[in-house]
């Protein structure tokens, strides 16, 4: 089993009688890229601010890399890099010299971190241009390289593709994997931008209303979105009887007591509900199934506008 970088075990946050995060446990492991799925508003912003301490929880519990006392978290979050909202960075000076002037704020002694961590986001070519002539996505970038300047193993950034073109959005998603596989990096990633996310993720938290709705690993995902035949039957232990032996089918998930799910099947969806209604199963649905990762989402949360 990974390392546990961060666990939270029902975390709240509220603003007077308005829960912002409610209750919220969830697991990150090292290696992850973590996906935290939600619309605007959901919480996300918020469950971030709590675990990087820029605001405390109303009450749960909180692990950083195993750590849990106050003393501890302050240990931990040495580690962490984190990009929330819109990095502060001087206009009128470059990438390098942006740099600069933070790592010696923050007391990084290695000189040689500012060529690493361009190098790391793919900055090293832009010399003297000035950071407000840089385009959104360089910006974005510039701002996890102020994150990687303290060596961190665990960086977590909000909303990083919100407002990219295309091309910021590749040029993001292809630093996202540098990150997590040349540099050994854990990744939590914030973002309403479902299937842009479901590219990169290995990990997902689905929050809606300040609460986890669900976590689920990208082969689960992969799972619960395959397409298949969902059957509605009235005796579901003689349907999956029928299904194995008449039909031949070993691919199926049986949901819940009147439903089958059936994938990788090799006959029409009418064929199969003949054989079963000819073997005196009582058939009271028969549609194609399968979602991508915005369709589950809705599922999951419901049917209010996706941002």
């Amino acid at each position: 089993m990974k390392e546990v970088i961060l666990q939270t075990k029902n975390i709240s946050k509220f603003y007077g009688n308005a829960a912002a995060v409610d209750n919220v446990s969830m697991t990150i492991r090292r290696g992850d890229i973590y996906g935290l799925i939600g619309r605007n508003g959901a919480g996300k912003t918020t469950l971030t601010r709590v675990i990087t301490s820029l605001t405390s929880a109303t009450g749960g519990e909180l692990k950083l890399f195993g750590e849990s006392s106050a003393a501890g978290l302050n240990r931990a979050r040495k580690r962490i890099g984190c990009v929330i909202e819109i990095p502060a960075l001087y206009p009128n000076l470059s990438a390098a010299q942006n740099l600069e002037y933070y790592r010696i704020l923050k007391g990084v002694p290695d000189r040689n971190s500012i060529e690493k961590v361009l190098g790391m986001v793919g900055l090293t070519d832009t010399g003297k241009k000035k950071f407000k002539n840089f385009s959104l996505g360089m910006k974005q970038r510039l701002g996890i390289a102020l994150a990687l300047l303290d060596n961190p193993d665990f960086i977590i950034l909000d909303e990083p593709i919100n407002g990219l073109d295309p091309m910021g959005i590749v040029e993001m998603r292809d630093t996202f994997k540098r990150l997590n596989q040349e540099h050994n990096i854990t990744l939590m990633i914030s973002s309403h931008i479902l299937n842009e996310l479901s590219l990169v993720a290995t990990r997902y938290g689905i929050i809606n209303k300040g609460k986890l709705m669900k976590e689920l690993t990208n082969d689960e995902l992969r799972e619960e979105c395959q397409k298949g035949i969902s059957v509605i039957v009235d005796d579901k232990e003689k349907a999956v009887s029928i299904v194995e032996t008449r039909c031949n089918i070993k691919k199926y998930k049986v949901v819940n007591d009147h439903e089958i799910r059936i994938y990788d099947c090799q006959e029409a969806p009418s064929e199969i509900n003949c054989r079963l209604v000819n073997e005196g199963i009582r058939v009271s649905g028969l549609k194609e199934v399968g979602d991508n990762l915005e369709d589950y989402f809705v599922s999951l949360v419901g049917k209010e506008e996706v941002s």
